[in-house]
């Protein structure tokens, strides 16, 4: 877009999956910018929430530019800066807002300093506290060093070990800096003129960095004006996948440094600040996977002592120490996966039916080793007196945990009832029957619904909120705001929801370890097993697919990578053969490469297609890319059905049953029927009846 004389500032926004933040920020925007000629541009990077139709609804007068994917923050507002025709450009999160005397503060400082390039504000907390991030210092190998070993945080009025954030300068005082927060950057067009546009290497984190220092060597100041402020709820886009944005900001700053200090002769090399990032990143990893551990580990602990207690039992003095180190490693290993199969570590973490389940699998399987390897032999009494005193110990430690959770004192009780008991509900629905629905689950005298939002039948209807709870998207997004919101439950309202929808919805959310329910209008329709909450006169009814459950799943991958390896080594000679000395045409076939539809050509002969048509595509069943039982994978892969939860696969229901004109709606009813009834004997009757059609 060509330079516009008539607009003063570009205001330049990249939102995903903020809505309600986004909404106040706008908001905001327009009262500060109230006197002054200017843009507002909004890129959003696919968001699920129904951001892009509350914009259409509410602010249509600025620019909206709808990726069909999340291509970062850097892609994004390069996006926005290409059309933007202001002579400042404002690059602003969405979840913030802003003073409104903040644009002509800073505008006024521009026209004071004409040696500003670029200016960041005060920027607060939520709570009122100064966000360290909005004036810092190029984070050099020794500034970055006393950042990750702590010397920051220990000395922050240092000016040898408090550069990283400048916590040694006066914060309501203005300072010419090294760079500031890209979560509000005014910069003029001039200077991004000279220096371009963001570095779309970074994907996010680190870009706004390594823009302030490119423009700080092409010689403009960048300054911090503490006399206007803004609030910056911080990371609300990253809290929706914290794993994943802590990854992608160790790699911005490895790939930071990597980029400018490579050649440096610094006091601290270069390559011994990359090994600082990795090994802060291991530790923070290392510190999410010890807290997903604590229940196997708690299990692990109980599983041992009722080993060693059995043990004592049958030998007494004879204590048979050395033997017991192999059992307890093996047995031990069996529960707790039996235990895993029966999702205790996942949805099911409270639950005394399911702990005992998985005992019981794991006794079974326990006692079968003492039949059959000699080695764990030496006494069947101790694996039953051992699985006995599990059946007791295992869940009665969480039945414990749930007393304490509902009987506690004090902060104790509501933490542990938060975390423990009350589960983080989505509703599905029309607006009118989800309220209702919210305002019974309200009412519940136990209060274990945590409700975090709700879920629309259609775009049109989207609203902000439903009876004081978030609208957070329509049914057609339901996976992505499943796993954007980490919900444990999701409850469908089928009085204007079709029936197809849902069981479509649960169907492709395989994976999450979510639990389905449904508030049926008329009681005489049941879908799934049985099982019925009430909650005073609503009822709750369980939906299930058998392939949803994590013993299922792990039983399909088994018998996937088994087959695929056991194929594999049986057919290297053939393969070897046609390789090497048998001679043929060679043809390109398109092979998906994962769930999501990616595909690649790949070249084979036209003997290996036609005789072992099945070779091509081991690997990738062995990687978990491919099922030999799943959907239709070049119907998937022509029609993008990213959103399907079965993988594709060499056959499935849609193959041998194809027929001319095979419908969507006939291809959903052998998805669905698969998900509901899904087992080993299942596969292998449709890999049968797939080899007897096939024509060699």
């Amino acid at each position: 877009m060509a330079f516009d004389d008539a607009v003063k500032i570009s205001i330049i926004i990249v939102s995903y999956n903020v809505r309600e933040f986004l909404e106040q920020a706008l908001l905001s925007l327009q009262k500060s910018l109230k006197n002054v000629s200017h843009e507002i541009l909004v890129v959003d990077n696919a968001s699920s929430d129904g951001t892009v139709s509350l914009i259409k609804r509410r602010f249509r007068d600025l620019v909206l530019i709808e990726n069909s994917e999340n291509v970062g923050f850097a892609r994004a507002n390069n996006q926005a800066l290409a059309r933007a025709g202001g002579e400042f450009i404002c690059l602003i999160n969405p979840d913030t807002i802003v003073q409104e005397n903040t644009f002509a503060v800073l505008l006024q400082f521009f026209a004071d300093h004409a040696d500003a390039g670029m200016l960041g504000c005060k920027i607060l907390n939520a709570d009122g506290s100064l966000q360290l991030a909005c004036r810092r210092s190029i984070p050099t190998p020794w500034v970055a060093f006393t950042k990750i070993v702590g010397l920051a945080s220990l000395f922050p009025k240092s000016r040898l070990f408090g550069q990283y954030n400048l916590t040694y300068l006066d914060p309501d005082k203005v300072e010419q800096v090294e760079a500031i927060s890209g979560s509000f950057m005014l910069v003029k067009r001039s200077v991004i003129q000279v220096v371009g546009g963001l570095d779309e290497d970074f994907f996010m984190y680190g870009e706004d960095l390594d823009w302030c220092y490119r423009i700080q060597r092409a010689g403009f100041a960048i300054y911090y004006v503490p006399d206007t402020k803004i609030i910056h709820f911080k990371g609300e886009s990253s809290k929706k996948s914290p794993l994943q944005q802590r990854r992608l900001f160790y790699e911005a700053m490895r790939l930071f440094v990597r980029k400018h200090f490579k050649k440096g002769t610094a006091l601290i090399p270069s390559w011994f600040l990359v090994l600082a990032i990795y090994a802060s990143a291991g530790l923070s990893y290392a510190s999410d996977v010890a807290k997903r551990l604590i229940w196997p580990l708690v299990d692990a602990l109980v599983l041992s002592c009722s080993l060693a207690a059995a043990i004592y039992v049958r030998f007494k003095a004879e204590f048979p120490w050395q033997p017991f180190i192999v059992v307890h490693l093996v047995y031990t290993m069996v529960w707790l996966l039996c235990l895993a199969a029966f999702g205790v570590y996942k949805q099911h973490r409270l639950s005394g039916s399911k702990s005992t389940s998985g005992i019981l699998m794991g006794l079974l399987i326990n006692s079968t080793f003492t039949f059959f390897f000699k080695q764990f032999a030496f006494s069947r009494a101790v694996v039953l007196l051992a699985g006995a005193i599990n059946l007791l110990l295992v869940p009665a430690w969480r039945f414990t945990l749930k007393w304490l959770a509902r009987k506690g004192f004090g902060a104790l009780s509501s933490k542990l009832q938060n975390m423990l008991l009350r589960r983080r509900s989505l509703v599905v629905g029309d607006r009118d029957t989800s309220a209702k629905i919210i305002q019974k689950m309200r009412s519940h005298i136990n209060g274990s619904y945590l409700i975090e939002g709700v879920v629309l039948v259609t775009a049109d209807e989207t609203d902000d909120f439903v009876d004081d709870v978030p609208v957070l998207g329509v049914i057609d997004f339901l996976p992505e705001i499943i796993r954007r919101e980490r919900v444990q439950e999701v409850i469908f309202s089928t009085d204007k929801l079709p029936y197809d929808k849902m069981l479509n919805a649960v169907a492709n959310s395989l994976g999450s370890q979510t639990s389905f329910k449904m508030v049926p209008s008329d009681l005489d329709v049941i879908i799934g097993k049985a099982t019925i909450d009430y909650i005073d006169d609503i009822p709750f009814v369980d939906l299930d697919y058998r392939l949803h459950a994590p013993f299922y799943q792990s039983l399909k991958r088994l018998f996937d990578l088994v087959s695929a390896l056991l194929l594999l080594c049986a057919t290297l000679p053939v393969q070897l053969y046609i390789r090497l000395w048998k001679r043929a045409e060679k043809i390109a076939i398109p092979l998906p490469l994962s769930a999501n539809g990616d595909v690649q050509t790949r070249i084979f002969s036209r003997a290996t297609i036609k005789m072992w048509w099945f070779l091509p595509a081991l690997p990738s069943v062995i990687r978990g890319d491919l099922s030999f039982v799943g959907r239709d994978m070049f119907y998937a892969l022509a029609r993008k059905h990213v959103g399907y939860s079965l993988k594709p696969g060499l056959t499935g229901l849609e193959h041998i049953n194809k027929r001319t004109g095979l419908t969507d709606e006939d291809r959903t009813r052998f998805h669905l029927y698969y998900l509901k009834n899904y087992s080993p004997f299942l596969d292998i009757e449709i890999i049968i009846k797939t080899l007897l059609k096939r024509k060699f």
